[in-house]
């Protein structure tokens, strides 16, 4: 009777274990991987198609942080994912345009540019839209659309020192200017053609980066136009060189196109959002001028 007793025991008990597995073994097949349910860009909460970019929220124009939702030319910025601060910028209006041409809800992610790559292909967002350059070596990682964006490159320098009136890189030979520029950007491989530029140290964002030749911890920054537009707003020490273009950078061109990424396999989210592009015509230089324009306007002087 003992035997039977304890017999039936252990058949419930490989029972029980039978059904723990076989729950385990079902949710593993009913789970799908981050590629498969962003590349949808839906949220299962409300079902409600959701469009969630990843940027810098500290790229001024491109994107940056602010506090409120109001924005001086009446628009409103977009709550960051996660947080109770607001992005907004060139790169939140043209994601914009883009979610609503798409009838998606924008989500924007802020994340920091080192680490930008790693969170799209972990699956945190679908796509970057943050002032990205789209190169030969980023595009054996990621999938791009067409430009939302032509920039020029140019240097930042102190407004009072002697190279203030500089024109052409020719002109810093034999000057020793220590350089500096962004981290993970493409303008890193722009400093060894400055004349016999010391490399300096890169940094995290642009601010620090104005701050490094404001401090005179640099002389000379690289970097684009309307970025350098946008410091010298609230940095009055600063000067812009837009180079002389027989005496400029050569072979700048992959940092000059502004353009959207997806992850490499996710052909399909690119090509719908280059769809949207096309659908709203934005291709036109002109457009994408004065759109930025209006962003270096309504920055905070913060």
């Amino acid at each position: 009777m003992k035997r039977t007793i304890k017999k039936v025991m252990a058949m419930a008990m490989v029972s029980c274990l039978s059904v723990t597995m076989l729950a385990g073994c079902g949710g593993s097949d009913t789970s799908t991987s981050s590629n498969e349910s962003s590349s949808a860009a839906t949220t299962d909460t409300a079902n409600k198609k959701v469009l969630r970019v990843g940027m810098e929220c500290a790229y001024a124009p491109f994107n940056w942080t602010q506090s409120t939702e109001t924005v001086s030319n009446g628009d409103k910025a977009v709550k960051i994912y996660g947080q109770n601060t607001y992005a907004y910028g060139y790169d939140v209006m043209v994601a914009k345009k883009i979610a609503d041409q798409l009838g998606m809800e924008l989500e924007v992610h802020k994340v920091e540019w080192d680490s930008i790559g790693l969170g799209m292909d972990s699956g945190e967002y679908d796509c970057i839209i943050a002032g990205m350059g789209k190169t030969a070596k980023r595009e054996k990682s990621y999938s791009f659309t067409e430009p939302y964006y032509y920039r020029d490159n140019c240097i930042v320098v102190k407004a009072d020192s002697d190279l203030a009136s500089v024109t052409g890189l020719s002109q810093l030979k034999g000057k020793n200017v220590k350089v500096t520029t962004q981290l993970g950007t493409g303008w890193v491989d722009l400093l060894d053609q400055i004349p016999d530029g010391v490399l300096g140290s890169n940094y995290e964002t642009t601010g620090e980066v104005f701050m490094a030749v404001s401090n005179g911890v640099a002389n000379v920054a690289v970097i684009d136009v309307p970025t350098a537009e946008s410091a010298l707003l609230t940095n009055k020490d600063l000067k812009m060189i837009k180079l002389d273009k027989d005496d400029a950078f050569k072979n700048d061109q992959e940092m000059t196109n502004v353009c959207i990424a997806t992850r490499k396999n996710d052909t399909e989210l690119r090509d719908k959002i280059q769809k949207a592009m096309d659908d709203i015509g934005w291709n036109n230089k002109d457009d994408m001028d004065k759109l930025m324009e209006e962003a270096i306007a309504a920055q905070p002087a913060a």
